[in-house]
C-alpha cells in the first residue's frame, strides 16, 4: 500500500516524525505517553507484492491514487483501495460520463502513443438537443422521394381508402418500432452506432451482424433509390432535352428512360461519392439546407390545396372518349378547328391519322369518339373525392381512363400501344404499392444514429423520434385525403405527368409555382442520397471494427482521419447495382425488405428483454410493453411478405447465411445479449422437465464424463481419448471433460485456469463439443470421486464415465495410481453409471483417419444392459468407423447349446435392427495348466515382494512403530485430541546422522485419503521422541532380521486357489479373444468387476492385464445396471 499508519504520542500529534523514527513504520514512545494512530502519506518502501488493478469504472491516473481517501475514517478499507476506489472519487466522473462519438477512444489512444510532446485537443461535449439532434433529422430522412414522385400515383391507383390502409399499416409499424427502439435506447447510456449497436448488444453478435449488414444494405439501396429519384426529376421535369437516349417510337420510351437513368445515375453516384470522400463535413452542413427544401415544398403543397378551394389552377386535361391523352405534341384539345371559315385539322389529328387531310384514314377509336377537356385540379369543393375513394388496378399497358365519360369502344385495339395515350408502365396491385410506399416511412433511426452527438440521448431519442413519426404520419394521411379531394383521378394515375404537359403532378397542386416542388424535391433527393452514402460506409466500418465478420476486417480501415475509404468503395459498388436496375419502383421493395428486417429485430429485441426481465433491463422510457413489440415484429414480418414474398425470402436467406457464417467463423463476443438470457431460460425449463423422470430406454444415449490425466505442464496426456469421445458422440448429447489437480483451490487457482484453457484448446483441436471442469482436491482419488458425484446439472447428468487404462501401473512404485483406478471403478458401479476404459488409447484413430475394411469385435460375455451392442452402432455413425463391420462373439460353456444360442442371438440382433455377424465360441472345461498355476504364483509372489519393498522403504517407521508400542498409552494421554490411525502412515525420509542422539519422527495418519498423499502437510499430530544411538541400532538390526525371514518365506508359499481359478479364466478367455480378434480395429469386452475384498486389488489389475494381453485397441465396458437398448419402436 502507498499509505500507512505511524504511532505518535498525543502531545506531538501535530508534529512530523523524523525520517529515522518512521523508517520502520512506527516509533516506540515512553510509557506515560498515550499512543494514537496518525495517518502517514509516506510511501511504503516495502510494498505488499500484489499487482495493482485499475478501477473497473474509470481508468485512474497516478495523481488520483493519493487522493482516494483522507484521514482515519476509511482505514478499514485501506487494503482494497487500489482495486475498489472510494465512491467520492468516482461520482463526479460517473455523473459526467459522455457518450462520445464512435472512434474517439481510438483517437485518444493514438494521441497517447504520440507522446507528451503533442497536446491533445479537448473533445467537445455533445450539445445537440431534441429538435436539432433528433426531430429534424428524422423528418428529413422520412419525408423524401416517394412523397414527391409516387404518392399521388399511389392514391390514384389504390384509391383513398386503400391508400389510407397502406399509410396506417406502415406508420403503425414504424411507430411500434420507435417505441421498442426508445425502450432500448433509454436502457443505459447509448454509445454511437445507432440501430446496429442496439440490436447487436441486445440480440448478440450473430443477430447483430446479420441485421447490421441488412440495415447496411437497406441504407445502400436507399442511396440508389434517392439517386434514381434525382435523375428522374432531372430528366423528366427539369431538362427533358438532356436525355442521351431518345425514343423514336412510343413503345421505346420506357427502355430509353431506363438507359438514361443508368448513365446519369452512374455519373451522379460517382460525383456524390467524390463529394463524400473529399469533404463529409460539407454534407452535414448542407443537411439543414436540404431539410429546408423539404419543409418549404410541403408548405407549398398545403398552400396550394387551400388555394384550390377558392381559385383552382387551370390545368386542362384532354380526353379522347374516356381515354387520357399525353399532352406533349399538341396545344389544343381539338380534332379540327375553323380558320377563316375553313375547317382544318389540328396536331392532334395528325397523331391519329395518316395525313392532315380531312379524308385521311384515322384510328378507329379516334373516329368513333370525341375529345373532351376537363380540369386536372377541380379543387376541394368539386366533389371529386367521391370518384377517388376506390382504386383502379390494372396490368402493364392498361390505358388510364375516366370511367364517368362516355366512350364508344373500337373493334381493333392492337394499335392502341402506338397511340399517345397515358398508360400503366407496370402491372399494379395492392401489395406492390405497399412495397413501393414503405421507404417513405423509413428513416426513424436517424436520431439514434446521432446518439453520440446528443446532450441527453435517453430523453431526446424517444421524444424526437416519436414526434417525427407522428408529424410525418399526419402529413401522409392528410396528403392522401387532400390529393384525392383536389386532383382528378386520371391525373393521379398519370405517374409522369404526361397529361399535364410533363409537369410533376404534385407540383401542379403547389402554390405559387410547380417549380417550388420540382426544385425542392430535387435538392431533397440529392441531400438524402448524400446522407445515405455518408452513413452506410460508417455503419459497415462499425460492423467491421467489431470483428464479428472476419471477411469484413479490411473495411474497418480508412484514411488517417478515420474516414472509411474502403467501405465507401464497397457502398458505391452496391449502389451501382441498384442504379443499373434503373427503376425506382423496382428498387423500393428491395430496400423495404432490409429495413423491415431491421425493424423486426428491434421489436424482437425489446420483447425479448421485457419477457426475460433481465436485471439490467431498466429503460427510462416507460410506455412500452412486450405485446406492442410482438405486434410490431408481426407487422414487420407481414409487410415483408405482403410487399414481395420472394424478396422477403431472399432477404431472410441473406440474413440467415450471415448469421450462420458469424456463428461458425466469427469472433466470439460476450455483450450480455438477450439471446444468452433466452438460452438460459430455455435451458432451465428443459432441465426442470428432464428432472421429472429418468429417460426412457429408447432415449438413452451415453452422456459422457471424460476423466483426463494431465502432465506436469497441465497439458492433456491422451488427446486421442478426446478424439474417441468425439467419434462416439458425434456432437450429440452431453460431454463433460474433467480433470483433477492435487492441492487446494486457493493455491492452485492459476493452475486450474491454465489446465482448463489447455483442455478447451485440445477439445477444439479434437472437435469435442462439451464442457470442461477442472477441480482442485487434496488428492486425485477424492477429486475424481467428486466429479463422478457432482458433474452435470439436474437431468443433464452423465451416465457414462470414460477413462484411459493406467498403462504404467506395473512400472510405478507408488500403488496410488492403480488404487485410484480401482476405486474409480467402484465409484461408478455404486453410482449406477456405465464405465468405458480404453486400453492403448494412444493407438486409437484420430478424427482425420479413415479406417478401411475391418471389424469392430464385441465379446459379449455377460449381459449388463446392452451397452456393448449400442457402442459399435454409435461408432459406425462417424466417418472414421463407417466402413467397419460389426462382429459379435458370445461364449458358450459345455452345458450350453451353441447352435440354438447363435440362432437366438441372430434373432435378437434382427429385432434390434443391428447388422452384425454372429459367432458363438465354445470354451471347454480343461484342467488348469501349469502355466496358469505358475503365472498365479508369480503374481502372488510379486505382490508379496512389493509389500516387502514397501516395508524396506518404511523400515524406519516400522522400527519406530515397534519401539513406541509400549508407550502408546502415554502418547494417547498426552494427545487426547489426536486421532489414532488404523493404517501405517506415509513414508518419510530418514537422514542418518553421526551425532549421539537421533530425532525420530512418526506421523500418524487420520485414516483419510488426504493424509495418504499429502506428504508435505505436517499437522499437529507429529510425535517427537529422542533415543540413544545404541538402542536405535539394536532395534534396527532386530527388524532387519525379521524382514529377511519374511523374504525367504515368499519362495516357499503356495498360490491361493481362488486366484488360480480367476487366472485360468483370464488366460483361457484371452487365448480365444486373441485367436479371433487380434486383427480387429477395435475389441469391446465386458469388464469384470473389482473384488469385494480390497486386499486383492493388485491381483485384479494383473487379471485384467492378462485378459487384454496381445490386443491392440481394447475398450473395456462395464454397464450401469439398466437396459440401454430395446427391440421396441
Amino acid at each position: 500500500m502507498s499509505d500507512r499508519f505511524v504511532v505518535v504520542p498525543v502531545g506531538q500529534g501535530n508534529e512530523q516524525c523524523s525520517e529515522s523514527e518512521g523508517a520502520e513504520g512506527y516509533t516506540i514512545e515512553p510509557q506515560d505517553a498515550v499512543p494514537v494512530l496518525e495517518y502517514s502519506r509516506e510511501p511504503n518502501r516495502y510494498g505488499d507484492g500484489m499487482p495493482k488493478e485499475s478501477s473497473p469504472f474509470i481508468n485512474n491516473t497516478d495523481n488520483d491514487k493519493g487522493n482516494l481517501y483522507d484521514g482515519k475514517n476509511m482505514a478499514l478499507f485501506e487494503e482494497e483501495m487500489d482495486s475498489n476506489p472510494m465512491v467520492s472519487s468516482l461520482l463526479n466522473k460517473l455523473a459526467n460520463y459522455t457518450n462520445l462519438t464512435q472512434g474517439v477512444k481510438e483517437h485518444e489512444e493514438a494521441d497517447d502513443d504520440e507522446g507528451p510532446a503533442k497536446t491533445k485537443k479537448p473533445v467537445k461535449s455533445p450539445a445537440l438537443g431534441t429538435l436539432i439532434g433528433v426531430y429534424l433529422p428524422c423528418l428529413q430522412n422520412i419525408l423524401g422521394v416517394i412523397l414527391f414522385l409516387r404518392l399521388t400515383w399511389i392514391v390514384g391507383t389504390a384509391g383513398i381508402m386503400e391508400s389510407l390502409a397502406i399509410v396506417v399499416m406502415t406508420c403503425s409499424c414504424t411507430m411500434l418500432t420507435a417505441i421498442s427502439m426508445s425502450a432500448i435506447a433509454t436502457n443505459g447510456v447509448v454509445p454511437a452506432g445507432g440501430s446496429y449497436y442496439m440490436i447487436s448488444r441486445s440480440l448478440g453478435p450473430e443477430f447483430g451482424g446479420a441485421v447490421g449488414l441488412c440495415f447496411y444494405l437497406g441504407t445502400t439501396f436507399a442511396g440508389s433509390m434517392y439517386i434514381l429519384g434525382t435523375i428522374e426529376i432531372l430528366l423528366t421535369y427539369i431538362v427533358p432535352s438532356a436525355a442521351i437516349f431518345k425514343a423514336e417510337k412510343k413503345e421505346d420510351e420506357a427502355e430509353a428512360l431506363l438507359n438514361n437513368m443508368r448513365v446519369y445515375g452512374t455519373c451522379c453516384l460517382t460525383l456524390m461519392s467524390l463529394v463524400v470522400f473529399v469533404g463529409v463535413k460539407y454534407v452535414n452542413k448542407l443537411a439543414l439546407v436540404f431539410l429546408a427544401c423539404v419543409i418549404l415544398s410541403i408548405l407549398a403543397i398545403y398552400a396550394g390545396v387551400i388555394k384550390t378551394a377558392f381559385e383552382p389552377p387551370d390545368f386542362p386535361i384532354c380526353l379522347l372518349g374516356n381515354r387520357t391523352l399525353q399532352n406533349h405534341n399538341f396545344d389544343q384539345c381539338l380534332k379540327t378547328m375553323e380558320v377563316g371559315n375553313v375547317t382544318v385539322t389540328t396536331k392532334l389529328w395528325s397523331l391519329f391519322c395518316d395525313s392532315p387531310d380531312l379524308n385521311a384514314t384515322c384510328n378507329e377509336y379516334f373516329t368513333l369518339n370525341n375529345v373532351t377537356v376537363i380540369q386536372g385540379i377541380p379543387g376541394l369543393t368539386s366533389g371529386v373525392i367521391r370518384d377517388n375513394i376506390w382504386g383502379d388496378y390494372g396490368p402493364n399497358g392498361m390505358l388510364v381512363e375516366n370511367k364517368h365519360q362516355a366512350s364508344e369502344p373500337a373493334a381493333d385495339t392492337s394499335q392502341d400501344i402506338y397511340m399517345p395515350y397515358v398508360a400503366n408502365d407496370i402491372t399494379t396491385f395492392f401489395t406492390l404499392l405497399v412495397g413501393i410506399y414503405f421507404p417513405s416511412v423509413t428513416g426513424i433511426m436517424a436520431g439514434s444514429n446521432r446518439s453520440g452527438d446528443l446532450r441527453d440521448a435517453q430523453k431526446s431519442i424517444p421524444i424526437g423520434t416519436i414526434m417525427a413519426i407522428a408529424t410525418t404520419t399526419f402529413i401522409y394521411i392528410s396528403s392522401v385525403i387532400l390529393f384525392g379531394a383536389c386532383i382528378e383521378g386520371v391525373v393521379l394515375r398519370d405517374k409522369f405527368g404526361d397529361s399535364v404537359k410533363g409537369n410533376l403532378v404534385i407540383g401542379i397542386l403547389a402554390w405559387p409555382s410547380p417549380w417550388v416542388i420540382v426544385i425542392g424535391s430535387f435538392f431533397s433527393c440529392c441531400g438524402a442520397g448524400l446522407q445515405s452514402l455518408t452513413g452506410a460506409p460508417r455503419l459497415l466500418q462499425a460492423i467491421a471494427r467489431d470483428g464479428i465478420v472476419p471477411f469484413l476486417q479490411v473495411f474497418g480501415h480508412g484514411k488517417a482521419n478515420g474516414e472509411p475509404t474502403w467501405a465507401l468503395l464497397l457502398t458505391g459498388g452496391i449502389c451501382e447495382i441498384g442504379i443499373l436496375i434503373a427503376s425506382l419502383d423496382a428498387v423500393a421493395p428491395i430496400l423495404s425488405m432490409f429495413f423491415l428486417m431491421c425493424y423486426l429485430f428491434v421489436n424482437l429485441a425489446c420483447a425479448l428483454q421485457t419477457l426475460l426481465r433481465t436485471p439490467n433491463w431498466r429503460p427510462r422510457f416507460k410506455f412500452y410493453h412486450w405485446a406492442l413489440s410482438f405486434l410490431g415484429a408481426s407487422l414487420c414480418l407481414s409487410l415483408m411478405f405482403i410487399s414481395s414474398w420472394y424478396y422477403a425470402l431472399v432477404a431472410m436467406l441473406i440474413a440467415g447465411c450471415i448469421y450462420k457464417y458469424i456463428e461458425y467463423r466469427g469472433a466470439e463476443k460476450e455483450w450480455g445479449d438477450g439471446i444468452n438470457g433466452l438460452s438460459l431460460n430455455a435451458a432451465r425449463y428443459a432441465l426442470i422437465r428432464l428432472e421429472e423422470a429418468p429417460p426412457h430406454t429408447k432415449n438413452w444415449r451415453p452422456q459422457m464424463l471424460l476423466l483426463l490425466n494431465l502432465d506436469s505442464d497441465h497439458a492433456v496426456k491422451h488427446p486421442r481419448l478426446l478424439s474417441f469421445c468425439t467419434q462416439l458422440k458425434a456432437g450429440k448429447g452431453l460431454t463433460i471433460v474433467g480433470s483433477v489437480l492435487e492441492g487446494t483451490y486457493m493455491t492452485k487457482e492459476a493452475e486450474v485456469k491454465k489446465a482448463e484453457q489447455n483442455i478447451k484448446s485440445s477439445m477444439t483441436t479434437e472437435r469435442t463439443k462439451g464442457f470442461c471442469h477442472v477441480v482442485a482436491s487434496s488428492n486425485l482419488r477424492d477429486g475424481f470421486s467428486h466429479l463422478i458425484q457432482t458433474a452435470g446439472l439436474g437431468g443433464m447428468k452423465h451416465n457414462t464415465v470414460l477413462m484411459a487404462w493406467p498403462g504404467t501401473w506395473k512400472q510405478s512404485n507408488d500403488p496410488v495410481s492403480w488404487k485410484n483406478f480401482i476405486e474409480t471403478v467402484r465409484e461408478t458401479t455404486a453410482a449406477h453409471q456405465a464405465l468405458l476404459v480404453a486400453k492403448n488409447v494412444d493407438s486409437f484413430p484420430t478424427n482425420a483417419d479413415r479406417l478401411g475394411q475391418g471389424t469392430i469385435d464385441v465379446w459379449w460375455v455377460v449381459h449388463d444392459g446392452g451397452l456393448l451392442m449400442l457402442l459399435p452402432f454409435l461408432l459406425r455413425q462417424h466417418k472414421v468407423w463407417r466402413k467397419c463391420k460389426m462382429r459379435i462373439f458370445t461364449v458358450a460353456n459345455m452345458d450350453d447349446n451353441s447352435i440354438q444360442m447363435k440362432k437366438d442371438l441372430q434373432m435378437f440382433l434382427y429385432h434390434l435392427r443391428l447388422d452384425a455377424e454372429v459367432e458363438v465360441v465354445e470354451m471347454h472345461d480343461s484342467d488348469i495348466s501349469a502355466f496358469t498355476y505358475e503365472k498365479t504364483l508369480v503374481m502372488e509372489q510379486r505382490s508379496q515382494m512389493l509389500k516387502q519393498m514397501q516395508l524396506s522403504r518404511t523400515e524406519r517407521e516400522r522400527e519406530i512403530q515397534s519401539i513406541t508400542d509400549s508407550s502408546r498409552s502415554s502418547i494417547r494421554r498426552n494427545n487426547q485430541t489426536g486421532a489414532v490411525g488404523s493404517e501405517s502412515g506415509p513414508s518419510r525420509e530418514l537422514e542418518d546422522t553421526q551425532e549421539d542422539e537421533a530425532q525420530l519422527i512418526h506421523d500418524r495418519n487420520t485414516a483419510s485419503h488426504a493424509a495418504l498423499n499429502d506428504k508435505a502437510d505436517a499437522g499437529p499430530d507429529r510425535v517427537h521422541m529422542t533415543w540413544t544411538k545404541d538402542k536405535f541400532l539394536t532395534e534396527r538390526n532386530r527388524n532387519r532380521a525379521e524382514a529377511s525371514m519374511g523374504v525367504r518365506d515368499i519362495f516357499n508359499m503356495k498360490p491361493n486357489q481362488s486366484n488360480v481359478r480367476r487366472m485360468h479364466t483370464a488366460v483361457k478367455l484371452n487365448e480365444v479373444v486373441v485367436n479371433k480378434s487380434q486383427g480387429a480395429h477395435l475389441v469391446l469386452l465386458n469388464m469384470p468387476g473389482p473384488p469385494k475384498n480390497r486386499g486383492g486389488d493388485e491381483n485384479y489389475m494383473e487379471f485384467l492385464e492378462v485378459l487384454l494381453e496381445g490386443l491392440n485397441r481394447v475398450l473395456l465396458v462395464r454397464g450401469g445396471g439398466r437396459e440401454v437398448i430395446t427391440i421396441y419402436s
